[in-house]
């Protein structure tokens, strides 16, 4: 069972909710819009898929080099907090290394996800937002799952800093996108999303 959802925000930020009913939450960052993310991403309905609780994929507002979209995954945490015991976050790619930025500032403001899991998660974004940086100032368990043959994103940066904070680091044989493998993926973050 699935809801729509208007995540409140001062942009227009508009998600699925995959089982409401659960009592904890997985928030679901999609890869970059421009290059045609959105919550309908295979490895979003994967992680959906093998969660025990419910799932908030959503897509991002306008266009806005980043500081936009980081604002959105705050609002949609802030949403899922509201909602359910436990919230946690997941992106792939642009999204994950959102959901790692996003989970370094909502620990210095003392609001810590349950946990972050990312995907071949972008160490850096045009914008300036820095996943590599924001790991340091995640305080919360944190995983990376990443393709030894990914020549998209520098994701081995992020995971050697995941590695040296004695988080979940999983090296596959794989290119950026996985194919084939999304649910083994999802299967290897859940556990430490939910």
């Amino acid at each position: 069972m699935s809801e729509e959802i208007l995540v409140p925000s001062g942009r227009d930020v508009r998600g699925t909710l995959d089982a409401p009913d659960a009592d904890r939450c997985v928030v679901a960052c999609p890869p970059h819009p421009e290059m045609g993310g959105s919550r309908t991403d295979s490895a979003l309905r994967a992680v959906s898929e093998a969660v025990d609780c419910a799932c908030l994929r959503f897509d991002y507002g306008a266009w806005d080099d980043g500081d936009g979209e980081l604002s959105d995954v705050r609002d949609a945490l802030a949403w899922a907090r509201d909602r359910y015991a436990s919230a946690s976050l997941f992106g792939y790619s642009f999204g994950g290394c959102l959901a790692l930025a996003a989970a370094a500032a909502e620990s210095q403001a003392g609001q810590l996800p349950a946990a972050v899991g990312a995907l071949a998660p972008a160490a850096q974004l045009d914008g300036g937002v820095d996943a590599v940086r924001a790991v340091d100032d995640v305080d919360c368990p944190v995983g990376v799952v990443y393709g030894e043959r990914d020549t998209t994103v520098d994701a081995e940066a992020v995971a050697e800093r995941v590695r040296a904070h004695d988080g979940l680091v999983e090296r596959m044989g794989a290119d950026h996108f996985f194919v084939g493998q999304r649910e083994t993926v999802a299967a290897r973050l859940a556990p430490l999303l939910c």
